[in-house]
C-alpha cells in the first residue's frame, strides 16, 4: 500500500495512457473540472483519450486538442449492441480525414468483453468479434496501434490479433503497430502472449489493492518494458479512493479517479518493483512512446 502522506514528486513526467476525460464529471463547472490541470501540476505531461462510440468521436478529438493531449477513435465493446456497419464505415472515413492530425495516435477503445452478461449471449459474442476484427483491419490499413479492452477475453483477442495481422505464434508485430492492452488483469500466460505480439500492458488502480495478489505479482515481476501507466479515469479507482458496497450504502461516497492520481499509482507500482518512482516514470514514459509512436510528436512539442 502507498504510505499515507508520502509526497508526490511534481518534477516527474508521467503519461496516462487511458483517461476518459470527456466524462461528465470533468465537464466545466463540475467538481472535477480542474482535474487535468492538477494532474499536469503533479507531473502528468500527457493523457491519451480513447473514444467509445461514434457519437463521442468529435468531442473526444476536440477535447484532446484543447488540453494538448492525444486521442484514439473506436467502438468500445459495450457499445457494440448499438453499433452498425455504417459506424464502421464512418470510422474508416474519419481515420482517413484525420490522418494528418498529430493528436490522433491510435484506434480505440476496441476489444472484447466476456464479463457483462448482456454481451455474452452467442449472438453478441459473435457480433463483438465481428466489430473487433473490422476495427483491427482499419488499424492495420491506417497504420495505427490499438488500445485494447480485454475483459475475460484475452485468449480470443490474441487469436484474432494473430489472424487479422497475419502473425504466427511467437511472432511479433513491427514496433509501433501493436499498442496497449488496457487495464490488463489476466494470467501470466496471457500477459506473455500479448507481450510476444509487441503489446504493452496497462497498469492502474486495480494494481494498488493488496487483495489483487496475482496482478501485483505480475506488476512486480514482468519485464520493465512490459508496462505503461493509466488511470482509466473516472473508472477503476485506486484503493485509497475505493468505497465498498456497504460503505456506499451507509452514505460514504467513492472518490472519483482522475489523472491526478497517476503519480501515486505509479509510485505504488515502483515500490512493488523496488525502484524509485522517478526511474519508473522514465521507464513507463519510454514504453508508452514506443507502444504508441504518435505520442512522441506531442510530447516533444510540449
Amino acid at each position: 500500500m502507498f504510505p499515507t502522506g508520502r509526497a508526490v514528486d511534481t518534477r516527474l513526467c508521467w503519461i496516462d495512457t487511458h483517461a476518459h476525460l470527456d466524462d461528465a464529471i470533468f465537464a466545466p463547472g463540475a467538481s472535477h473540472s480542474g482535474a487535468r490541470e492538477l494532474a499536469r501540476a503533479r507531473g502528468v505531461a500527457l493523457c491519451v483519450l480513447p473514444a467509445v462510440h461514434r457519437g463521442n468521436w468529435p468531442a473526444v478529438a476536440a477535447l484532446a486538442h484543447a488540453t494538448g493531449d492525444a486521442y484514439a477513435l473506436g467502438i468500445h465493446p459495450l457499445w457494440v449492441p448499438q453499433a452498425t456497419d455504417a459506424d464502421l464505415q464512418a470510422l474508416d472515413e474519419l481515420l482517413h480525414q484525420r490522418r494528418s492530425d498529430p493528436h490522433l495516435v491510435a484506434v480505440g477503445e476496441i476489444g472484447l468483453d466476456f464479463f457483462v452478461p448482456a454481451l455474452c449471449t452467442p449472438t453478441m459474442r459473435l457480433r463483438q468479434q465481428q466489430v473487433f476484427r473490422a476495427q483491427l483491419k482499419l488499424a492495420k490499413a491506417h497504420g495505427l496501434p490499438v488500445l485494447l479492452h480485454v475483459r475475460k477475453s484475452a485468449d480470443v483477442i490474441v487469436k484474432h490479433l494473430r489472424e487479422v495481422w497475419g502473425v504466427t505464434s511467437g511472432q511479433a508485430l513491427p514496433v509501433g503497430q501493436a499498442g496497449i492492452a488496457h487495464a490488463f488483469n489476466g494470467s501470466i500466460e496471457q500477459a506473455h502472449a500479448l507481450l510476444r505480439l509487441g503489446f504493452c500492458l496497462g497498469a492502474g488502480g486495480a494494481m494498488t489493492f493488496e487483495s489483487a495478489r496475482q496482478l501485483r505479482h505480475l506488476a512486480a515481476t514482468l519485464p520493465a518494458s512490459a508496462w505503461v501507466m493509466e488511470t482509466d479515469s473516472p473508472d477503476i479507482p485506486p484503493q485509497w479512493l475505493y468505497a465498498t458496497a456497504a460503505q456506499r450504502a451507509s452514505g460514504q461516497h467513492q472518490g472519483a479517479n482522475t489523472p491526478a492520481e497517476l503519480p501515486r499509482i505509479g509510485a505504488e507500482m515502483a515500490a512493488l518493483r523496488g525502484v524509485a518512482a522517478s526511474a519508473w516514470a522514465r521507464q513507463t514514459t519510454a514504453n508508452a512512446l514506443t507502444a504508441v509512436p504518435g505520442l512522441q510528436t506531442i510530447i516533444l512539442n510540449k
